[in-house]
């Protein structure tokens, strides 16, 4: 089973963020996934960037994945999505469907990324039949769906094993309402919150994250106890999305998890390094800020996976 270091959520400044990648690169993943992912108007990082960081994480035996953005608003989006499907030498995590489309006239492999909302085994198989090598599946699909989706030849399966979880987008920036600002003059506030902006119920629980257009939770998911499940769901990918402060510790923890290294310690010395407290409601078909580590998934398919 591999490691996935997940695209930046976040918008942090070009000097942590190079040297975020640079420490990266001398982790034990196997992929890096590259690029925003969230944001047209983050752009400390142009392409040409990503790309050169792109050669320095090949070199250093990583398999590099450039990524899209889940929401297209404007001519410039889409010039520089052409830019990215075209770039003629990594493959590109496809997060909508026009991404989908240019990967195929450009005669990309790409990622079926976890916002094409992949449900049913048809349109699995049509991006299988379009050149998708891997999928992610959404972050809500539960186990007993994931085990239950019939696999085209040659598909790898990637799950969103750690991270808060990416829950929605909008044309909205929540960030910068929150300050009382407008979109358009954003203030880029997200570099002020390197984890997100966490909203909190009226009773003071922990909710919500606020990232810009996205909408995350505020519990941190995390599968590394369920090892034998997600083998099970032939699962072959595990993607790590990264956080401000001990990922390094993080992509160690679940190294020494595939590894064996952990044994029955499993949870105690990850949930330490987390940005807030854990959740695997998701996985469990639960509700997904629900943390139920002793319980084990359920093993009946949906309905519409029998047929």
């Amino acid at each position: 089973m591999k490691l996935a270091l997940g695209p930046l959520l976040y918008y942090w400044s070009r000097e942590d963020t190079l040297a975020f990648y640079e420490a990266a690169a001398d982790w034990p993943v196997d992929i890096v996934y590259l690029g925003e992912t969230v944001c047209s108007r983050r752009h400390l990082l142009r392409l040409a960037d990503w790309l050169d960081l792109a050669d320095r994480l090949e070199a250093a035996g990583k398999e590099v994945v450039l990524s899209t953005l889940p929401l297209i608003e404007s001519e410039s989006d889409l010039k520089t999505l052409r830019k990215i499907t075209g770039n003629g030498r990594f493959k590109i995590e496809a997060n909508d469907y026009g991404a989908v489309r240019l990967c195929v006239q450009a005669g990309m492999a790409f990622v079926a990324g976890p916002t094409l909302n992949v449900y049913n085994p048809e349109t699995l198989a049509m991006l299988a039949e379009s050149g998708a090598l891997r999928w992610v599946p959404p972050v809500e699909m539960n186990y007993a769906m994931l085990k239950a989706m019939p696999m085209p030849d040659g598909m790898a399966t990637e799950a969103f094993a750690y991270g808060r979880l990416p829950l929605a987008y909008s044309a909205r920036c929540f960030t910068a309402r929150h300050y009382n600002l407008q979109k358009d003059d954003c203030q880029f506030r997200c570099l002020d919150h390197p984890d997100g902006l966490t909203l909190n119920t009226r009773e003071g629980e922990t909710f919500l994250t606020m990232n810009g257009i996205q909408t995350q939770s505020a519990h941190v998911y995390t599968l590394a106890h369920r090892l034998a499940e997600m083998v099970a769901a032939s699962v072959g990918v595990l993607r790590l999305s990264p956080q401000s402060r001990h990922m390094d510790k993080v992509v160690n923890h679940y190294r020494a998890v595939l590894g064996g290294e952990n044994g029955a310690n499993v949870e105690g010395p990850l949930n330490s390094l987390m940005p807030g407290d854990p959740c695997d409601g998701y996985w469990l078909g639960r509700a997904g800020h629900d943390y139920v580590p002793g319980q084990a998934a359920c093993q009946v398919p949906p309905v519409y996976c029998q047929r």
